[in-house]
């Protein structure tokens, strides 16, 4: 997986963990800074993140919809205590790469400089899986949604408020939606809500039995 080149105008399941599964999102801050910065690093741009933070609300709803200079488009997301999920279409040469080390760069630099520490924090270059069509698609949305239930974090997917599963369901302002999808993903919230959370179950059993069938990241080919 990590030796092939990723093709401009495909999507792909990104994925990478803390070193040692060290926490790295701690607080409510931790989670929205790397929420920002993935809003921000997805463009080409003329401003610093600073400018971008106190100007987001305008930002985000100027742009919503709109390639604007992005390199990237996100589908959905999850952010986890130990690790990202992302959904990521490439939309020009090398823009997935560029994205992701801005990002994990960024985040570090602001992790490290928060917490007087030095060093690196991610456990090694993302691994990346290619997503084929548009059922597998939809899956993995369900998949990564429902993380924070596996993980027993929160019970109810709606709870955890630091993935894009509420912009799915059509519970944010536009100045806080960061995600793509309509071109390719027809999503009712209702059907969408509960086509989630009647996976929800199953996912937690399966977690439990993961290391004899199937790596993390490749759990959503389980349908059940």
């Amino acid at each position: 997986m990590r030796g092939r080149i990723l093709s401009t105008g495909e999507v792909y399941h990104i994925f990478t963990r803390s070193i040692a599964n060290f926490k790295i999102f701690k607080k409510e801050k931790d989670f929205l800074r790397i929420i920002d910065m993935m809003a921000f690093y997805q463009r080409k741009n003329k401003v610093s993140f600073a400018v971008f933070e106190k100007n987001k609300s305008k930002i985000l709803v100027e742009n919503n919809n709109r390639n604007n200079n992005k390199i990237v488009k996100i589908i959905a997301y999850c952010i986890m205590p130990t690790h990202i999920h992302l959904i990521l279409k490439q939309l020009e040469e090398k823009g997935i790469s560029v994205f992701m080390s801005n990002l994990l760069n960024s985040y570090t630099r602001y992790f490290n400089l928060r917490h007087k520490r030095k060093g690196p924090l991610w456990e090694s270059r993302f691994k990346r899986i290619h997503i084929e069509n548009d059922e597998v698609l939809l899956h993995l949305t369900r998949y990564i949604h429902l993380n924070p239930v596996t993980a027993y974090l929160v019970e109810d997917p709606i709870e955890w408020k630091y993935s894009s599963y509420r912009e799915y369901l059509l519970q944010l302002p536009p100045e806080k939606c960061i995600c793509e999808y309509k071109d390719l993903l027809e999503i009712n919230p209702i059907s969408y809500k509960r086509f989630v959370e009647d996976r929800a179950s199953y996912q937690r059993e399966l977690a439990k039995i993961r290391h004899l069938i199937a790596d993390d990241e490749n759990q959503f080919n389980l349908r059940g």
